[in-house]
């Protein structure tokens, strides 16, 4: 079968590596264009490109998906199917409506649940302990098509936002050659989605990125794992940011007798940490990053930048 593959970051990059790997016929690949990165703003390529120029594959990329000159490239393709995986953009009818057998998209979430571009970090500052991923046929409405397949993922209490992309990214290019090969055999099936149990996931706001110590200790945590690696929780200390990278609730009986106010710094314990006081319960910190600085344990931190008891973080 002819493919068509479109997708930009790294999660999408697994999956066109897999569908390489597989018996089906790329044709071509569509990506997002050439962006500036890093300090030096220098133009840098999409993983997806990267994998596309490794093996020789045509490459397009659009700035508008509605332009002739890209659509009859694509059409000179002569797709069967067209396979997406966060390309990072909705697709016209245009693009739709073009192969003879669809295109299929690769969700990272377990659809109806977190339509939209942040379902990895979502689901982990919701604090679920299950995702997984789904393939659908794509309409023109956002994540709302037809189910092909899902496999569910477990979240364990520590996982990060980074670690979920990365075992969702292995586990849904898996799915997505079992989708492929279905499709090719005239065997796939296809479930509506019930949108009574449909939620959103839309992405991430600056706002959101900065910790409310008044909040619940294990909400807390669960927004230092959702924005771990990028783009990092962060709190105020000393009118600096302070970005936190490791942390977890501190439960009951650990040793912790003094009560303080939300953001106040009750405890120091120099080779684990030091833990601070939410709105309920606390939260032991464990790794951080200062401005300008690498991801450090909060032992290391605390060798250079000592904390006091009674300290109160969060405020500029």
């Amino acid at each position: 079968m002819r493919l068509v593959f479109m997708g930009t970051p790294q999660f999408a990059a697994v999956s066109l590596q897999a569908l390489l790997e597989s018996s089906h016929r790329l044709v071509g690949v569509v990506t997002r264009p050439d962006r500036p990165r890093g300090r030096g703003r220098k133009m840098a390529f999409s993983a997806v490109k990267e994998v596309a120029l490794e093996h020789g594959l045509p490459l397009l990329q659009p700035r508008d998906l509605k332009d002739p000159e890209f659509l009859a490239a694509l059409a000179g393709w002569e797709p069967e199917l067209i396979v997406v995986v966060a390309f990072g953009r909705l697709l016209p009818s245009e693009v739709l409506n073009l192969p003879s057998r669809g295109c299929v998209n690769l969700h990272a979430s377990l659809l109806p649940r977190y339509r939209g571009a942040a379902p990895i970090q979502r689901v982990i500052m919701e604090g679920e302990r299950e995702t997984g991923v789904t393939t659908m046929y794509m309409t023109e409405e956002l994540d709302a098509g037809d189910i092909i397949l899902q496999e569910k993922v477990e979240i364990p209490p520590e996982m990060t936002a980074g670690e979920l992309h990365d075992e969702l990214a292995v586990v849904g290019a898996r799915l997505l050659v079992r989708t492929v090969e279905l499709i090719a055999a005239g065997r796939a099936p296809r479930f509506p989605q019930e949108e009574a149990k449909a939620t959103y996931a839309p992405p991430l706001k600056p706002e959101e990125e900065e910790i409310k110590w008044q909040e619940k200790a294990e909400r807390i945590v669960n927004l230092i794992r959702g924005m771990n690696p990028l783009p990092g929780a962060f709190t105020w200390r000393e009118g600096r940011r302070l970005k936190i990278f490791g942390a977890r609730v501190l439960e009951d009986g650990e040793g912790v007798p003094v009560n303080g106010r939300p953001g106040e710094v009750v405890a120091v314990r120099p080779r684990e940490g030091f833990v601070v006081q939410a709105g309920r319960g606390r939260v032991l910190v464990t790794a951080v990053q200062p401005p300008g600085k690498r991801i450090m344990t909060a032992e290391e931190y605390l060798r250079g930048h000592p904390l006091k008891v009674g300290e109160r973080l969060g405020c500029e």
